[in-house]
């Protein structure tokens, strides 16, 4: 049965059409994948149909059909029309067309609360709670021993079952996304909106909250709208796709068909030349990070890491979500602090200890060191050319800084004229891929010496992928930057990075070259990887 209808849908940020005279139909207990590179307009589309503010279509409709209860206005499925509606107020559920963004406040607002949506890059948790307390916030209409039940059922549909007790801010970003996930299927929605939810994860973890995305939402008929960059997401979870193109449906049918039209766009990387070594730039030394806690005890997140890194490198850190990784980052750049160990970074002739805090310690440093974090922020109150100007110190007389924020836009994959278009838009206007690659430019406009960069594709559709490993490349070649990867993106790492390590819990493994390190991964990371070349 017909359930979403999106009829002449355009949708206009800063006179720029981002959706055009869109029309698709959405039938109720199916899975729509939209499939489509950065800026393509799959979030605005996504946030539309969850009814999020500013996201009003300037033309044209959605449509809703749906079963409602005419006295408490409890809002269903069309399916359910002509049953008793669950709130016990003896009614029948009434079917009807909502014309979604032009009907009464209350409908308007029914509506909005039956539709879960998970967003990239968000993990909108109750950070001092327990993970079982979160999903439990979610839960209402059950009383207190059902709702227990529940959560606990949800917690081990996304394999966090170990963490059950654990505090939300001790939990690594795929772990956080999987309580995500669970929260979001515990308001037991008529509609999931999914919007890249697996971008950002490692190739196991990812295929863990696949997994739960097919048990807790398709498997059970509740309709699914998901937007991803990723052919394996959408053959793996769709029904049915579509392809956007600057805000238009491209393609749209069989994903296996769409997929494979879409990836034949997608160009191969420049040949990687034989990297030189310059010498040793980073050096650490039994690096550890120890957190304790009444709960878990000692938690062992760095364990004593020996790692060097040469002058021009560009060196990756592969390994699951919650392997350490992203803490052994923080650590180099001193926005940890480590519990022992010796950490240098060379400046110049001079051997600099990054443990001291201090203009005479890190602090000499700092300002020639970069981070893109897997978190990212842009301030909201500037443009994308304050973003890469003054809101980072970046003093320079006006006409240049235009030109210098236009050169580094178009290494991270935007053309001349989309940068020069994107200066004056602020990062609400920008979709999540977009803000991502202004975020790396933000880190590379400096041409800061070691440039770190934590899971720096994980929103990037295949084609802004190879653009970015190229202007990586670039950047080492003419500033002598060395670059500090940590990716799950094996193709990535393979196809940018002269060297890599493995790390699993808190350890590295291994050190050598990125192919020999891919044969190191578990069946199923090479799994996943292989599908997704």
């Amino acid at each position: 049965m017909s359930f979403i209808e999106v009829k002449n849908v355009t949708k206009t940020f800063n006179g720029v059409e981002i959706l055009k005279n869109l029309n698709m139909t959405i039938d109720e207990r199916r899975v729509l994948g939209i499939l489509g590179r950065s800026g393509s307009g799959k979030s605005v589309l996504i946030n539309m149909f969850r009814g999020m503010k500013d996201y009003r279509p300037d033309s044209g409709q959605i449509f809703y059909t749906i079963a409602i209860c005419p006295s408490c206005l409890r809002v269903e499925p069309p399916s359910a029309a002509g049953k008793l509606c669950t709130c016990g107020c003896d009614c029948e559920f009434e079917l009807r067309k909502i014309d979604f963004w032009n009907c009464d406040r209350k409908v308007f607002a029914a509506i909005k609360r039956r539709i879960s949506i998970m967003l990239q890059r968000s993990f909108a948790l109750y950070e001092d709670d327990t993970v079982i307390d979160n999903v439990l916030k979610s839960i209402t209409g059950h009383d207190e021993e059902e709702s227990t039940y529940m959560a606990i059922d949800l917690i081990e549909m996304a394999q966090m079952a170990h963490r059950i007790t654990h505090i939300a801010r001790d939990l690594s970003g795929g772990e956080k996304q999987r309580v995500v996930l669970a929260r979001q299927i515990a308001k037991e929605p008529m509609i999931f909106l999914a919007d890249e939810p697996t971008g950002t994860l490692d190739p196991k973890t990812a295929e863990l909250l696949h997994q739960a995305l097919l048990d807790g939402v398709k498997n059970k008929g509740t309709t699914m709208i998901i937007t991803s960059h990723w052919p394996e997401v959408m053959r793996k979870l769709s029904d049915y796709v579509i392809w956007l193109e600057k805000g238009e449906i491209f393609l749209e049918g069989d994903p296996e068909e769409v997929v494979k039209e879409f990836m034949a766009q997608v160009p191969l990387p420049e040949k990687k030349d034989i990297y030189k070594p310059g010498g040793p730039i980073i050096q650490m030394e039994g690096v550890k990070k120890h957190y304790y806690s009444i709960d878990r005890g000692v938690v062992k997140a760095v364990d004593g890491i020996d790692l060097t890194v040469d002058n021009g490198e560009i060196f990756g850190i592969v390994g699951l979500s919650g392997a350490g990784k992203t803490t052994l980052s923080r650590i180099l750049y001193g926005l940890t602090d480590p519990s022992g160990g010796k950490i240098e970074v060379k400046l110049g002739e001079n051997w600099i200890d990054m443990t001291q805090k201090g203009p005479n310690g890190r602090g000499r440093v700092i300002p020639y060191l970069g981070i893109l974090h897997q978190e990212y922020s842009l301030y909201p109150h500037r443009n994308v050319l304050g973003n890469l100007t003054e809101a980072i110190s970046l003093e320079l007389p006006a006409e240049f800084a235009k030109m210098k924020a236009v050169y580094v836009l178009k290494a991270v994959g935007f053309d001349e004229v989309y940068a020069n278009n994107l200066l004056t838009k602020y990062p609400d206007e920008l979709s999540g891929g977009e803000r991502h690659r202004v975020a790396l430019a933000q880190v590379l406009i400096k041409e800061p010496n070691i440039v770190i960069l934590d899971e720096p594709t994980g929103t990037m559709d295949p084609i802004t992928r190879v653009q970015v490993t190229d202007s990586i490349r670039r950047a080492r070649d003419e500033l002598s930057q060395t670059f500090l990867i940590i990716s799950h993106d094996m193709d990535f790492v393979l196809d940018v990075c002269d060297r890599a390590a493995l790390m699993r819990g808190g350890k590295i493994l291994k050190i050598g070259d990125p192919v020999d390190i891919v044969e190191d991964l578990t069946p199923k990371e090479k799994e996943k990887m292989l599908t997704e070349e």
